[in-house]
């Protein structure tokens, strides 16, 4: 066998075994104990891949810091940043281990700014409560990357662009946040009605998704006052950012769930296919 020849075999390979990109509308923490749609629906995503993930890459809106951060822990802790919840969530442990050297070479891979090595953050919210039902087992291995919350949507959008490379890795790399996440007019209540904007804003989302307006999606605040309800503050929506920077430009996008919680919170997730 020619040397060209074991090269082409291994592109080909790499290609074929190239991981799918998720957006995963995580909202209410108590999702991390609830029997419910979407967490069924979660689980359902888990087994439907083509084959396990050599880890996971979770981008989270409950990580937010000055600079980009990569957790290097190699047994990330399970954290519970949420208060006034039950007992029982607090009790929730999420034991998967960390994946320090795929850490390390995420660090590597991105050029535009220096990546800072962070071995004190865990497992935030926006990891556990979906991965407990998407891998039971937390045999997986998981480690996340900060938002940096200074920078603008343009440069989240680039800065994912540059991780492309894990996909072909085996590396499942998420996004965790919510399209719409306004606390302000959220209802506590399991038969909460959407809001108007909330559905529309949802809906004007999918759209520009179907339609690759990604650059529409970055800037958002020129999509008017429905974006401005459903998102005034941005941390929830610059995981979504992320993985329309991962999109290939021959892959197709899947919605997997869809639905609106507590009337201002919209759940809905989708991937690559």
């Amino acid at each position: 066998m020619e040397l060209h020849d074991l090269h082409h075999i291994a592109t080909d390979f790499k290609n074929t075994d190239e991981m799918p990109v998720m957006f995963i509308g995580h909202g209410n923490p108590m999702n991390g104990i609830s029997d419910n749609a979407f967490t069924r629906t979660l689980g359902k995503m888990g087994k439907s891949l083509p084959h396990k993930p050599a880890a996971i890459l979770v981008i989270s809106a409950h990580w937010l810091t000055k600079g980009t951060h990569v957790l290097v822990a190699p047994q990330p802790k399970t954290i519970h940043d949420f208060g006034g919840f039950p007992e029982a969530l607090f009790q929730v442990q999420y034991p998967a281990p960390g994946a320090p050297e795929l850490a390390r070479e995420t660090k590597q891979l991105i050029t535009g700014t220096t990546v800072i090595e962070d071995d004190h953050w865990g497992l935030d919210h926006g990891a556990w409560t979906v991965l407990k039902h998407m891998y039971p087992l937390a045999d997986v291995p998981v480690y996340q990357l900060s938002i940096d919350y200074q920078q603008p949507p343009a440069y989240h959008y680039k800065l994912a662009a540059e991780l492309k490379a894990l996909r072909r890795k085996g590396v499942l790399i998420m996004g965790s946040g919510n399209i719409v996440h306004n606390l302000y007019q959220v209802v506590f209540s399991h038969n909460a009605q959407p809001y108007d904007w909330a559905i529309s804003f949802d809906a004007t989302v999918k759209q520009k998704l179907e339609q690759r307006a990604f650059t529409d999606l970055v800037n958002y605040h020129t999509l008017g006052q429905e974006a401005q309800l459903s998102i005034p503050t941005n941390e929830h929506y610059l995981p979504m950012i992320y993985t329309l920077g991962l999109v290939n430009k021959n892959e197709d996008i899947q919605f997997t769930y869809e639905e609106i919680q507590n009337g201002s919170i919209s759940m809905r997730c989708f991937q690559t296919v």
